[in-house]
């Protein structure tokens, strides 16, 4: 794995390794001892799967309030994503600072999002699956967002025509 650090601060790109050989490929998409050898201790509580059927689905921007804040690892099994971590620890120097990067599945790179940051991506063609390991369980009492259009935040999402986000993520409050 070749894991280079983020802006901001605790987020990580990770790229994995990919073998391959006449069968297929593998690569690992999580190791444990490596993260931890650069002081990320992550315990997986729990793993989603997202399955988008249409290019410009939009997800986002979610979070988990403390006390069940969470740590994702995210990765596009199929397809192609655009996906944003966003600093939203108020006293982080990088507060409301996003990175994007793309994610798809032929160049196995995962995005690690620390606690305290929001989440969300955008889908860039159809039939597009990603799974996220969390750190913490689904917590509805404690789950949040922020909309995904925030000029504070002022994220420059691809272009899309039909973009596809639901009622929920569409209301959430701005800044």
């Amino acid at each position: 794995m070749k894991i280079t650090e983020l802006a901001i601060k605790g987020a990580f790109l990770i790229e994995r390794e990919e073998f391959k050989d006449e069968r297929g490929s593998m690569s690992v998409s999580y190791n444990k001892k490596e993260l931890a050898e650069i002081g990320i201790d992550f315990e997986i509580s729990q793993c989603n799967v997202s399955k988008n059927y249409k290019a410009g689905v939009l997800r986002g921007l979610h979070y988990q309030k403390e006390p069940f804040s969470e740590i994702k690892f995210v990765s596009c099994i199929r397809g192609a994503i655009f996906d944003v971590a966003v600093d939203f620890r108020e006293d982080s120097p990088t507060y409301l600072k996003y990175q994007g990067f793309e994610l798809t599945e032929s160049n196995n790179k995962a995005l690690y999002i620390p606690k305290g940051c929001l989440h969300g991506f955008q889908t860039l063609i159809d039939n597009t699956i990603v799974t996220y390991f969390n750190s913490q369980f689904y917590t509805p009492s404690h789950y949040a967002g922020v909309r995904w259009n925030d000029p504070k935040i002022n994220i420059e999402w691809p272009p899309c025509e039909n973009r596809t986000i639901n009622e929920r993520d569409r209301n959430y409050p701005l800044l």
